[in-house]
């Protein structure tokens, strides 16, 4: 008698290696692509992230302690929890005579920062009489150090960083908007 090979058998058993091998070969692709190989900074935000320049949704004006206009800016208003939580993120810029008119429900001890923040600001606390209680000059983009107001607040107004020294804008000034 002969011994017959079984070659449907050793044919499963080709295909069985391949498999695995293939599997493997996967696994280890897909590790290379998600486990990170370097410590390089985040990247900037993408294009679809990036928002539009700043929209004019009304107008702010500032004033001495004695009501003397000193100049008037067009503003956006962030006046919900989530447009007052994005904030002026991801804006690559705006004018001398723009701004963000932040609008919160009751005076508070309130702080801002600079997450996802690409240029510097001027931020302008402002308390429940319309007057300015704290200005932080120049703040620096994408921090996440706290910029708080000194006295309770219920406005915030960011501009351009500079904005409140080429403007003489300082604590006491008035604020109003429309």
């Amino acid at each position: 008698m002969q011994n017959k090979v079984n070659k449907p058998s050793a044919q499963k058993g080709n295909k069985k290696l391949i498999y695995i091998f293939t599997v493997i070969i996967l696994a280890a692709v897909i590790l290379v692509m998600v486990i990170p190989t370097n410590n390089q900074a985040p990247e900037p935000p993408r294009e679809e992230t990036k928002k539009p320049p700043v929209q004019k949704e009304g107008e702010v004006y500032f004033a001495d302690t004695a009501g003397v206009s000193k100049i008037k800016i067009d503003v956006e208003i962030a006046d919900t929890d989530y447009d007052r939580s994005l904030g002026l993120m991801y804006r690559e810029g705006m004018s001398e005579l723009q701004g963000m008119l932040f609008v919160f429900p009751y005076e508070d001890r309130l702080s801002f920062w600079m997450k996802n923040t690409i240029m510097p600001l001027d931020m302008i606390f402002i308390n429940s009489k319309r007057e300015i209680v704290t200005i932080h000059k120049n703040t620096t983009p994408y921090s996440e150090q706290s910029y708080p107001a000194s006295a309770p607040a219920q406005y915030v107004v960011e501009v351009v960083a500079g904005f409140c020294d080429r403007h003489n804008i300082t604590t006491g000034d008035k604020v109003f908007w429309r």
